[in-house]
């Protein structure tokens, strides 16, 4: 164990970062962290409590008139040192959270460390582009100028799927923007957020800038979401909870950002490049064992390649590897839980009284298998547009796939679910995929490709996908506040505008 979690005995205080330092949670009850490719129990920790989020809050507050008064070049040497901290530590933060999620090391590697360490990065240069309107004299009489000032503590919560990077999502553009925050990751991995606050810590910013407590929704969840001291909540997650959390944060008007489920269409045009449509729906598809709103979940394909793309994706996926997430041989991974394997394979077998499965569809049962909670790569056909398999976020490696035939229908089948997060479409001709990417209803519309992602673009969703943007200087934005200033120019004591209040006194 001492090998695949070499980060373990960092967490011998406990799994809450407040104002600073580890500490026990305080709730009364635990929480046994388990590595979903074997089973066995990595850590066992006391879970936050109403009492621990007051504290990382009360933290938070007392931080944050010196971290808003730092000049932007102080907070942009910070978060450059912070992406050197994380770049110096890649290895050990792939190792904890391949362990946490049973993702392939190839992943973590390749994917999520590289990717939080170059958002550090943007961050880390945004931080100094704080910029609001230039000085103008908009009213003839005066000099007007807009300011964006921090706003305050933000309390955020993250997923399970990628902590680390939901981490650095939620955590950077808020601290470059002089906030200080509360994040509360999923309780079933709170390895890599504690790492990336102390590694911050490390890096020089400040004790009580960023706070994680590792807690359950109901309890610290909806604590920090309806914290009167809270200013903005930031949440990614499935869509009901998001609703959930929308209700709390009314209570107390704070500013909230939701970034919900998906159900990403993959819609192929008949002159798009087949090879290149099956790679694409493939990977996109099984990227983090399905696991991540933007997977490719149903695929249009016009009738000319509908038979040839059902063809060569089964075929495709049948060679893919799963097993032991450090094996650099693996490509896929376990799904998070046993639970969560079962409601995944729940839905496929309700599918089968409608569908058909062509490939996967079951829990492998070969060697060094059986103990994780795998499931196969998984393509459905034959299903109806409104079925539960085409309608509802499955969260695991399944994909359904539908025929199309006029560039009509297969623009209002993509359109036609509750979410709008992300899309792609495959085609050769310029003037097919731009009318795609006006009409398709969905925050990122990737042509040609499926998944990618960078630092410098927005991410976030229409519709019930939520609203709001992490990544890009669109993120950056919605942790300020905006501030219109406006000075007199004339020096006047009895100004025109008096007049409605005084009349001919005047």
């Amino acid at each position: 164990m001492g090998n695949r979690f070499p980060a373990r005995d960092r967490f011998a205080d406990g799994a809450q970062f407040i104002d600073g330092r580890l500490r026990p949670g305080t709730s009364g009850r635990t929480h046994a962290v388990v590595d979903p490719a074997t089973g066995d129990e990595l850590l066992t920790y006391e879970l936050a409590g109403a009492a621990d989020v007051d504290a990382a809050v009360a933290a938070a507050l007392a931080a944050f008139p010196d971290w808003a008064g730092a000049t932007p070049g102080e907070r942009s040497d910070a978060l450059h040192r912070f992406a050197a901290v994380l770049a110096e530590r890649a290895a050990e933060f792939a190792a904890a959270e391949s362990l946490q999620c049973g993702k392939p090391i190839k992943l973590s590697t390749e994917f999520d460390v590289p990717g939080t360490v170059d958002n550090a990065a943007f961050f880390a240069g945004a931080a100094r582009h704080l910029e609001g309107a230039s000085a103008g004299e908009y009213s003839g009489d005066h000099t007007s100028y807009v300011r964006r000032e921090p706003i305050g503590v933000v309390g955020s919560i993250a997923p399970w799927n990628y902590p680390l990077q939901m981490a650095a999502w939620k955590i950077l553009p808020a601290v470059a923007a002089g906030n200080t925050i509360v994040l509360k990751p999923s309780e079933l991995t709170p390895f890599t957020s504690l790492m990336f606050a102390q590694a911050a810590q490390e890096a020089g910013i400040p004790d009580g800038v960023i706070n994680i407590v590792n807690g359950a929704g109901a309890d610290a969840g909806e604590r920090l979401v309806g914290h009167p001291d809270v200013v903005m909540t930031s949440f990614t997650g499935s869509t009901a909870v998001g609703k959930r959390v929308a209700e709390i944060a009314t209570a107390t008007v704070k500013r909230l950002h939701l970034e919900l489920g998906g159900k990403a269409p993959f819609l192929v045009f008949d002159d798009a490049d087949l090879e290149a449509a099956v790679q694409g729906a493939v990977a996109g598809a099984l990227i983090n064992t399905g696991q991540d709103c933007t997977a490719a979940t149903r695929a249009y394909v016009q009738r000319p390649l509908y038979d040839a793309f059902v063809s060569a994706v089964a075929a495709l996926m049948e060679t893919v590897r799963l097993g032991d997430p450090f094996a650099p041989s693996t490509d896929m991974g376990p799904l998070i839980s046993y639970a969560h394997r079962d409601r995944v394979a729940g839905i496929v077998d309700r599918a089968r009284g409608y569908a058909r499965v062509v490939t996967g569809g079951a829990a492998p049962d070969g060697a060094g298998l059986a103990d994780g909670a795998y499931y196969r790569p998984t393509l459905v056909v034959d299903a109806a547009q409104d079925s539960e398999i085409v309608q509802s976020e499955i969260f695991g490696p399944v994909l359904v796939v539908l025929p199309f035939d006029s560039d009509d229908e297969g623009l209002r089948l993509a359109n036609d679910t509750p979410y709008g997060l992300a899309a792609s479409v495959w085609s050769r001709d310029v003037y097919r995929t731009g009318r795609a990417t006006r009409e398709i209803k969905a925050g990122c519309v990737w042509v040609n490709d499926h998944i990618p992602i960078i630092s410098e673009m927005p991410h976030g969703g229409y519709k019930a996908s939520g609203y709001g943007k992490d990544m890009s200087a669109y993120s950056f934005e919605e942790y300020t506040q905006v501030k219109h200033v406006m000075y007199d120019n004339t020096a006047v004591a009895r100004k025109d505008w008096h007049r409605t209040i005084f009349g001919d006194r005047l």
